[in-house]
């Protein structure tokens, strides 16, 4: 019995005896194309001009493959579904985030160059600096009295002027009786420490105690009311019944000075 194949017209010889009344499935070996094949008794009559044609033509191949009776042909396997890569948009930066910007590229090094005139100028400025103060200081007691209100500047520096030019030397007290009293007697010496003839004031002696509270005062004028640069005079005063819990004593300008 002769076969041929309805999709590649593919001629094949097979037994009679394995097909069916029912006839079969068959399956073509070459591009594997599945049909019902009836009977051979249900086949027409093949000529025999038909037979040696199909003799010459056929070509050696493989047997077909039957398939089973009345099952129909599996249908292909679909390829899975393709899926569609998913590209995520770009990121927007919400409300609660922030885009920090690119770090800017350090601007150029500018060398800066100063005239040598300006340059000077700030060295003269500062060596006038260094004078000024220097003659502040070394000169503080002409200063202080030529303008007395510089003297609360000079001391918040921690620096001692007198803006009166006048000083006080080798002050000493001692006590002794006169008529049955106990007296004190003070003594010592106002020097002009200026270079212009000063004003001399009241001298005041005070008192006190072991905690420094005053305990007695008295003033009384020099001997002279005026002394030149470089003058000196002495001084002397007397207490009579001094305090006896007296254990300090001062000796000032009248005015607290």
């Amino acid at each position: 019995m002769i076969l041929i194949c309805p999709q590649c017209t593919t001629r094949y010889t097979v037994d009679e005896s394995k097909f069916p009344p029912q006839g079969r499935n068959v399956r073509c070996a070459k591009c594997g194309h599945v049909w019902h094949q009836a009977p051979p008794s249900a086949t027409p009559e093949i000529t025999m001009a038909e037979i040696a044609a199909a003799a010459e033509t056929v070509q050696p191949q493989a047997a077909p493959v039957f398939a089973p009776a009345r099952e129909p042909a599996p249908a292909p396997e679909a390829p899975p579904p393709q899926r569609a890569a998913f590209v995520a948009p770009p990121r927007q930066a919400g409300a609660d985030e922030r885009q920090e910007p690119a770090a800017a590229a350090p601007p150029p090094q500018l060398v800066r160059r100063f005239p040598v005139g300006a340059i000077a100028g700030w060295a003269g400025l500062v060596i006038a600096i260094l004078i000024i103060g220097w003659a502040g200081v070394s000169y503080r007691q002409n200063i202080a009295m030529l303008w007395p209100k510089t003297a609360s500047l000079y001391a918040a520096l921690g620096l001692d002027v007198n803006p009166r030019g006048l000083a006080f030397a080798d002050v000493a007290y001692h006590r002794e009786m006169q008529d049955g009293q106990a007296v004190l007697a003070v003594t010592g010496k106002l020097v002009n420490i200026g270079d212009r003839v000063a004003v001399v004031p009241e001298i005041m002696v005070a008192l006190s105690d072991d905690q420094r509270r005053e305990l007695y005062h008295w003033s009384f004028a020099a001997s002279v009311s005026s002394l030149r640069p470089g003058q000196a005079v002495p001084f002397l005063t007397r207490l009579s019944s001094p305090p006896s819990g007296a254990k300090h004593l001062e000796v000032r300008f009248a005015g607290g000075e």
